[in-house]
């Protein structure tokens, strides 16, 4: 009789614990290096976005004065009844360039801002007016002002915006601007007769929008709108249909910490007042700005404050180096 004979299989070669950390050690190598690179390439996107929207929103500004004779207002102040009331603003007027026209029709300017029959049009979200980077664009806020004229922007949420208009040079002195109420930009122009900007308050304030030839500085070296990003309270950054001045608008200042995209680390160290009109970008490439002129660029936050200044003003007879 033969033998039993037992086969026994062989079993498959399986990873030794060592050659299995090295696989790990391995993908997380090529993972550490992809993503610092899809960051960029995600960064680098919404920079594109970011600077088309400038774009858009400068072509608007053009259309509107092709149109109208000048620019909008920055903001529009009026008494009324024995109180000041803000009305519309420059983000608000261009809505028919940006292929807005209906939700613009649906704008009450007869009435305040701030009235309750303006919110479903102050309350939509644009995304012309945000940038993807930015971190306050997904949802309605209520604007941390609240005073008894002119105001009152806190009876309705708001949609929130990456940018705001150019006023020109703020006073240090009093922190009033050229985008406050309508003795401040008195006081402004006051303190810095060279200093306006291209949107500023108007109407009560007794100054009426620009036009292009008042622009004696030239559009390339004037600065139109720019980004305004904060990563701490989101209420003091800009909403596109509160023509309040401090959302819709920005000054320049001498201090360089009203570039940074963190209002409470602006307000630690300065007046918050100088903040609250401050700018800032979470962009690696500096701030976006857009021009007289319709082009945009970047420009550090770390830039002389004098030269940001006089890009700030239409009239301030300064020679400006190059941005970029």
């Amino acid at each position: 009789m033969l033998p039993y004979r037992v086969r026994l299989r062989r079993r498959p070669r399986a990873f030794t614990l060592i050659e299995l950390l090295v696989v790990i050690a391995i993908i997380g190598i090529l993972i550490g290096l992809l993503v610092p690179a899809v960051q960029k390439v995600r960064e680098s996107a919404a920079r594109v976005k970011c600077f088309n929207n400038l774009k858009q929103i400068g072509l608007a500004l053009h259309g509107y004065h092709d149109v109208s004779g000048t620019f909008p207002s920055g903001h529009v102040e009026l008494q009324v009844g024995g109180r000041y009331q803000y009305f519309s603003c420059w983000s608000i007027d261009i809505l028919p360039y940006l292929e807005q026209e209906n939700l613009w029709m649906k704008y009450d300017n007869t009435t305040a801002n701030q009235a309750a029959k303006n919110a479903p049009v102050v309350q939509k979200p644009m995304p012309v007016y945000n940038c993807p980077i930015d971190l306050r664009t997904d949802e309605l806020l209520a604007p941390a002002t609240s005073a008894p004229d002119g105001a009152g922007n806190t009876t309705i949420k708001y949609a929130p915006s990456s940018y705001r208009a150019m006023t020109g040079i703020g006073d240090t002195r009093t922190t009033d601007t050229f985008g406050g109420f309508w003795n401040e930009v008195q006081i402004a122009l006051a303190a810095h007769k060279g200093g306006r900007g291209a949107f500023h308050g108007d109407g009560a304030s007794g100054l009426q929008p620009e036009r292009i030839n008042s622009i004696t500085d030239g559009t390339s070296n004037t600065i139109f709108v720019g980004e305004r990003h904060t990563r701490t309270t989101p209420t003091r950054g800009p909403f596109w249909g509160d023509s309040f001045n401090l959302y819709s608008k920005g000054a320049s200042w001498p201090f360089s910490v009203t570039m940074i995209p963190d209002y409470d680390a602006c307000a630690r160290q300065v007046n918050a007042n100088f903040c609250k009109y401050g700018w800032g970008s979470f962009h690696s490439a500096g701030i976006s700005f857009l021009f007289g002129d319709g082009s945009v660029h970047s420009i550090p936050p770390t830039i002389d404050m004098n030269i940001f200044m006089a890009l700030s003003t239409i009239a301030g007879s300064e020679t400006v180096p190059l941005v970029d």
